[in-house]
C-alpha cells in the first residue's frame, strides 16, 4: 500500500504538488511589503484602542486623524515607525506561517474527486493557520505594542509631572527574559489566538469566494487587481468582526501603562473592567483604523504572495 502511494505521489504533476518552500518565501516578502506601507495607521490604532476615558470624558486622542497629527508634531516621521523594526523582523515567519499553513491545510483537505472546498473545510483550513501563527504572532505583538504606545504613555505621564524611561525593544525582551523566563514574551497568548483564529476562519474563506469571482489567467492564477481587492474586502470585514478581540489583546499586552489606567488579570477581567468603565463601545475602538489597517495589509499580501515571486525567482515558472 505505501509503495503505492508513493508512486501515485510521484506521478502527480507539478502543479498539483504543493511547492512548500516557494510559498514561504511568497509569504514573507508580502509581510514584509504590507507592513512597511500600513506601519503609520497601524501605530494610531494601538493609541486609540489603549487610551481610556477620563471622568469628565477627556480623551488624549479626539479620533484618528488627531492621533495621526499629535503623533506626528510630538515625534516626527520617524516616530509614526516605533516598533517597526520588530515588526519587520517577525512578520517574515508570521505572514509565511499564515499564508502558506492555509494553503498546505486547504490542499490536504481538498476532496480527492477535485470539488471545491466545502464552507466547513475553508474555515477549518483558515482556523488552523491563524492557530499556527500564534507562536510568532504574539512576542511580535508584545513587543509591537510597547513601542508603538511609549508616546503616549510618555506624553500622560509628562502631563503627571513623572518621566517614563525610554525602551526599546531588546532592552524590553531582556527584562522580560529575566523577569518571567520565555513566558514574559507570551503575554496575552490566550486573547491573540481569539483574535486569529477567528480573524482566519472569517478571512481565508471569504477571500477565496470572492477570488474565485473574479476572471483569470490561462493557467488558471488570479489577475493581481482581484486578488488586492478580495484581499481588501475579506481583510476588512474580518478586521471589524474580531475588533473587540484585537482591543482586549492590546490591552493585555500593554505593559507600560498611563498614571491612573487599569490592569487587567486576565481576558474576562478586561472584558468586565472595559464594559464597567467604558461601556460596550470601546470594544470598538480603533475600529475603522484596523480597517484601513488591515485592508491593504492583507490587500497588498494575497497580491505578491499571488504573483509567484518566489517561483519566478527559483525558476519554477
Amino acid at each position: 500500500m505505501e509503495k503505492v502511494n508513493e508512486q501515485k505521489v510521484a506521478t502527480l504533476p507539478a502543479a498539483q504538488k504543493f511547492k512548500l518552500l516557494p510559498k514561504i518565501i511568497n509569504g514573507g516578502i508580502a509581510g514584509i511589503i504590507g507592513v512597511s506601507v500600513v506601519f503609520p495607521l497601524d501605530l494610531v490604532k494601538t493609541r486609540l484602542q489603549n487610551q481610556v476615558v477620563g471622568p469628565a470624558g477627556e480623551k488624549m486622542y479626539s479620533s484618528m486623524l488627531d492621533c495621526f497629527k499629535k503623533t506626528y508634531a510630538a515625534e516626527g516621521y520617524f516616530g509614526m515607525y516605533k516598533g517597526s523594526g520588530v515588526n519587520i523582523l517577525l512578520i517574515t515567519p508570521e505572514k509565511a506561517i499564515k499564508l502558506t499553513a492555509n494553503d498546505m491545510f486547504r490542499h490536504y483537505l481538498s476532496p480527492e474527486s477535485g470539488k471545491p472546498l466545502t464552507l466547513v473545510r475553508e474555515m477549518l483550513a483558515g482556523g488552523s493557520a491563524g492557530a499556527c501563527q500564534i507562536v510568532i504572532t504574539t512576542p511580535m505583538e508584545l513587543l509591537k505594542i510597547q513601542m508603538q504606545d511609549a508616546g503616549r504613555v510618555a506624553a500622560a505621564a509628562k502631563n503627571e509631572g513623572k518621566v517614563i524611561p525610554k525602551v526599546s525593544a531588546i532592552s524590553l525582551t531582556t527584562e522580560l527574559l529575566k523577569k518571567r523566563g520565555i513566558k514574559g514574551l507570551y503575554q496575552g497568548t490566550g486573547a491573540t489566538a481569539l483574535r486569529d483564529v477567528t480573524f482566519s476562519v472569517i478571512y481565508f474563506p471569504l477571500f477565496a469566494r470572492l477570488n474565485g469571482l473574479g476572471p483569470k489567467r490561462e493557467d488558471g492564477s488570479s489577475v493581481f487587481w482581484c486578488s488586492f481587492l478580495s484581499g481588501c474586502v475579506a481583510g476588512s470585514a474580518a478586521a471589524l468582526c474580531v475588533n473587540p478581540f484585537d482591543v482586549i489583546k492590546t490591552r493585555l499586552q500593554a505593559i507600560n501603562k498611563a498614571p491612573g489606567e487599569p490592569t487587567y488579570n486576565g481576558v474576562l477581567d478586561c472584558i468586565g473592567k472595559t464594559l464597567k468603565n467604558e461601556g460596550p463601545t470601546a470594544f470598538f475602538k480603533g475600529g475603522a483604523c484596523r480597517m484601513i489597517v488591515i485592508a491593504p495589509l492583507f490587500g497588498i499580501a494575497q497580491t505578491v504572495y499571488y504573483l509567484g515571486v518566489a517561483e519566478r525567482l527559483m525558476g519554477l515558472i
